[in-house]
Order: structure tokens, then C-alpha cells, then sequence
């Protein structure tokens, strides 16, 4: 549970010094990271398939009541380096299959998922001392990496869903403006439809 100390230090330094224990009985953050590093450990464990699968069950059934109380989503296949830091709990979701580095946070409202088709399809790859802002969505085969800031611009699911594949191929100024900081298929707004 070494990944676990580096993460309550760093919560520890946000936090003024508030006790370990403090911390832990009221961040829900640390609730939710407790839980996902005590299953990761199950999960990367060599333990024996007969001990490790019933165990991984009962893990599971631990992080779905953490999500339910918190609403925060972090299965236990995630590999998060360390001193990770939830700033604020409610409505995270992370694939199970994300990779995130070290000394990175998330906010409120984050989603880190699956997207694209094809050889496009995938997760984000997520570099070290990486901020990703309140209701940022990363999702497909994208990689962001070391020291980046990383936050969610105003979207309108409806105005991208009502672009036609004409507009898509040759944008329109005002019609693309709100999608500036999105990410689809792997690709930003701007790498799509170019300087907005």
C-alpha cells in the first residue's frame, strides 16, 4: 500500500497538514482511492487463481459500494501511478482500462473512456504531473503527456450531433468555436477542424 502513502501526502500538503486519519474519515477521494489501490493490489498479486478470483469478487463488490457513495468510479484493472489526488468527489468515471501517471489530478465531473472504432478505439494514455479539470471528458485513443493542463471547454453535444459531415470537412467559424478543448476519435477539435 506504498502507492496509498503517496497519495495521502499529497492530500496532506493540499490540505494544510490535516491528520492522516482526518483525511482518510472525511475525503471521500481517499475513500474511493483506498478501496482501488487495496483491489489493484489483489489484481497484480500473484496469489493463487482459486484465492485471488474470490477475493477480486469481493473487491469488486467493495468499489461498486464506493461508487454508489461516492460517485466515484475506479475499477481496480486501472493503473494510476502515485500521488494521485481527487479534488472534489462525485461523478468520476474511469475505463478500466486507462492508464494515468504519476502525480496527476482529477476534478469533479471527469470521465476518462473508451472511444473511436476500428484501429482508432481505445483509452487514454495519461502522462505524469497531469490536471484534468472539473467535467473534462478524455476519451479514445489519445495520449496526453507530461506537465499538461488539461481542462473542459463549453460543449454542445446537440450542436456537434447536428453538423452535417460537410461541415465537418470544412468548418464554419461559429459553428466550431464551442468545440475548442473537446477530444473525439483521438483528435482535438483543433487537430480535426484547425485553428478555431
Amino acid at each position: 500500500m506504498s502507492l496509498f502513502k503517496t497519495d495521502i501526502v499529497k492530500y496532506k500538503r493540499y490540505s494544510n497538514n490535516k491528520s492522516s486519519l482526518i483525511l482518510i474519515l472525511t475525503t471521500q477521494g481517499l475513500w474511493a482511492l483506498f478501496v482501488y489501490r487495496f483491489s489493484n493490489k489483489i489484481y497484480k498479486s500473484k496469489l493463487p487463481t482459486l484465492l485471488k478470483k474470490p477475493l477480486l469478487v469481493l473487491a469488486l463488490m467493495w468499489q461498486k459500494w464506493i461508487e454508489i457513495t461516492t460517485g466515484i468510479s475506479i475499477p481496480y484493472s486501472v493503473n494510476i501511478g502515485e500521488s494521485f489526488y481527487i479534488g472534489h468527489f462525485g461523478n468520476i468515471i474511469i475505463n478500466s482500462n486507462a492508464i494515468i501517471g504519476d502525480n496527476c489530478n482529477i476534478s469533479q465531473g471527469v470521465t476518462i473512456g473508451i472511444n473511436g472504432k476500428g484501429d482508432n478505439r481505445g483509452v487514454p494514455i495519461i502522462g505524469d504531473n497531469v490536471y484534468i479539470g472539473a467535467n473534462a471528458v478524455l476519451a479514445g485513443k489519445i495520449k496526453v503527456g507530461d506537465n499538461v493542463v488539461y481542462k473542459r471547454e463549453k460543449f454542445d453535444q446537440a450542436k456537434w450531433d447536428a453538423l452535417t459531415d460537410d461541415d465537418k470537412k470544412k468548418p464554419n467559424e461559429g459553428k466550431m468555436k464551442e468545440l475548442h478543448g473537446y477530444i473525439q476519435d483521438g483528435k482535438t477539435a483543433e487537430q480535426i477542424f484547425g485553428h478555431l
